[in-house]
């Protein structure tokens, strides 16, 4: 399965003393220390990062599109191409990363009192404190290069965690914060993460990919572009959400619903492999749950995929133009070609959504959990239960079909990131037809 937020760490995180209240501490690790391996403290013999803070974060984030991601060419990279793909990485995460620190700053002072919050407070003061000195001078050797990029891959997992840690914490403060400010930070951390994490992985994996620069024999030609695979085929990836969500299902219910796909099945888009795989395992868990408890398990739930008509483009129908970086003597512009838009339908009789849950699918403290399910670990102390709750109890891997409220939102967020989207439409009483667009690249 594709990698999703990966569950909490087993032992306790330990708590931090609450900050001052007429002057926070800026909280960091020493740059030699990870804050995943060790405690964190405020060191008292380091430079606050405070007015790095306040300046990155008042620089306008840049809108990473596929295109981005994809400007420096197939893999292998040459060694330009390869230094000019880590100065793009270097020039983007520090104003990234203040961004979330201020946005982390801007929350009550007692909910940044709580210790998981401010354990994922430190950990982007550290992340930006490793990165500041290297943001001074441009990447010029293979050999900084390899640094960097094994540095990407320690600031990667260090931060796989934290929205389970954050989903933590805001139970705890659930009081102290409204539901909507909840939903609203969360939003906006979720795109941010998603943008951030795609920046470093692209990088590492283009490094991996164009190891042949250094001698070693060349890598088969392949569909990816680092984490892009410019030929991916939506039933591809369905089928295989079909397998997981199926065998859960049977777990769960002993029976499993059947799976019709239709429309443009042979249809591919250059896009993130990992992102549509997330998006189509929480539909899916949706329409196979709502099938089977609505005792209709013998409707299959029908997928219909549809693609735009193809548009001309002004330009000649060849993605090497003049503009963009050069590959193998030619310049390749991902932007010759007009982006492809995909839509599925995803369609189950298990009888609709109420209309008095409707209105509240897309918040992170909904779901449709039922109260047989409920299980007392899960709620908060007052029998209710929320996607919060499992959040930040599954890591977001999530095991069974109930409880995963958080889907739907975060699913959006990720078919929302470059140009795509998620609409429901109930039928009460019928059942539920999801849309989920996706935006590609176009042809690369």
């Amino acid at each position: 399965m594709a990698q999703r937020p990966l569950l909490l760490q087993s032992r306790f995180l330990r708590e931090l003393c609450p900050l001052h209240r007429n002057q926070r501490r800026s909280i960091v690790t020493s740059a030699s220390t990870s804050p995943s391996n060790s405690a964190w403290s405020v060191p008292l013999n380091i430079d606050s990062p405070d007015d790095h803070v306040a300046r990155l974060a008042a620089q306008p984030l840049h809108h990473l599109t596929l295109s981005d991601l994809v400007r420096h060419g197939r893999p292998p990279l040459s060694t330009p191409a390869l230094l000019s793909s880590a100065n793009f990485t270097l020039s983007l995460l520090p104003i990234r990363l203040a961004h979330r620190i201020h946005a982390l700053r801007n929350l009550p002072f007692i909910v940044v009192s709580n210790p998981h919050i401010a354990r994922i407070y430190s950990i982007y003061l550290h992340s930006l404190s490793t990165l500041l000195p290297l943001a001074h001078s441009p990447i010029t050797s293979l050999a900084a290069e390899a640094a960097f990029t094994d540095l990407m891959a320690d600031l990667v997992q260090t931060h796989a965690n934290t929205i389970p840690a954050l989903a933590r914490g805001f139970l705890e403060c659930r009081r102290y914060i409204a539901p909507a400010d909840v939903t609203r930070f969360l939003d906006e951390h979720l795109r941010a993460r998603i943008g951030t994490r795609l920046i470093a992985e692209q990088h590492i994996a283009l490094h991996l990919s164009s190891q042949s620069h250094c001698g070693d024999t060349p890598a088969p030609l392949s569909t990816h572009i680092g984490v892009i695979d410019t030929q991916l085929s939506p039933v591809a990836v369905l089928r295989h959400c079909e397998a997981f969500v199926g065998e859960l299902c049977e777990l769960k219910y002993g029976v499993r619903p059947s799976l019709v796909v239709n429309g443009a099945v042979d249809t591919t888009l250059a896009h993130v492999p990992t992102h549509l795989e997330y998006i189509l395992t929480e539909l899916l868990k949706n329409a196979f749950r709502a099938t089977v408890e609505s005792g209709r398990e013998r409707e299959p739930v029908e997928v219909t995929i549809a693609e735009s008509p193809a548009q001309p483009h002004p330009s000649e129908p060849n993605p090497i133009h003049n503009g963009g970086p050069k590959v193998d003597g030619e310049t390749f512009d991902p932007g010759a070609w007009p982006p492809t838009s995909v839509t599925i339908r995803i369609r189950d009789r298990g009888g609709g959504i109420s209309p008095v849950h409707l209105p509240h699918i897309w918040g992170y403290s909904f779901t449709t959990f039922s109260d047989e399910d409920i299980r007392p670990e899960m709620t908060g102390g007052n029998g209710t239960i929320d996607a919060l709750n499992t959040l930040s109890k599954s890591g977001g891997e999530g095991s069974s079909l109930a409880g995963l409220g958080y889907g739907l939102p975060l699913g959006r967020a990720y078919a929302e990131y470059f140009g795509g989207g998620v609409a429901v439409q109930s039928l009460w009483g019928w059942g539920t037809d999801v849309f989920l667009r996706l935006r590609g690249l176009g042809r690369v």
